[in-house]
């Protein structure tokens, strides 16, 4: 006695291949909308925690030379927070003379802007405001502009003993550059 076995058709089995094939794209389709989008702020986030070494409170010597005569010697500070849930990083820095006196206050904020790919740097002192690109490099940045004739370039890098050291740089015309600020840093509990 024979019992018929069904036979699958031709047509069956590649309909079933279809089917599996089409399964499977749409599950990838549905684990792919499952994954949470980046948003800019989570970007903006990313590239700021490239900067997370500055963070805290900062101070040690500083010396400014403003052409012939005697360099002046403070103690610089620098107060550097994250703001906004780590979009903003605001920096406040002071030099004090001997006597304690405020000689200098600055403060600025670094932020970046995913559109443009680049950090900015805004920095505000004595009713002067300066708005200008900072690179960034590990453990370390840059940021320059020009006031009248002479180029300003500051460039910051950490020391091998952790240290936040500083140095600005001023060209006039075809000179050579001059050191006008140098200070040296140590990172404060």
């Amino acid at each position: 006695m024979k019992i018929p076995v069904p036979v699958l058709s031709r047509h069956y089995a590649i309909s079933s291949k279809l089917i599996a094939s089409a399964f499977l794209i749409v599950f990838s389709f549905a684990l792919v909308a499952q994954e949470p989008a980046r948003s800019s702020a989570d970007v903006q986030r990313e590239f700021m925690h490239k900067l997370s070494f500055l963070a805290g409170t900062w101070s040690g010597p500083i010396t400014i030379i403003r052409g012939p005569g005697e360099p002046l010697h403070f103690t610089q500070s620098e107060d550097v927070q994250y703001k906004l849930d780590g979009l903003v990083m605001l920096v406040e820095g002071k030099s004090t003379g001997p006597n304690g006196r405020v000689m200098f206050n600055a403060l600025a904020t670094i932020s970046f802007d995913d559109t443009s790919h680049t950090y900015r740097f805004r920095a505000y002192n004595d009713g002067h405001y300066l708005d200008t690109e900072l690179s960034v490099v590990t453990e370390g940045f840059s940021w320059q502009f020009d006031s009248g004739p002479a180029h300003v370039v500051n460039t910051m890098r950490l020391t091998k003993n952790g240290e936040w050291n500083e140095v600005t740089e001023v060209t006039v015309g075809n000179n050579p550059p001059q050191h006008s600020v140098e200070m040296l840093l140590q990172h404060r509990p």
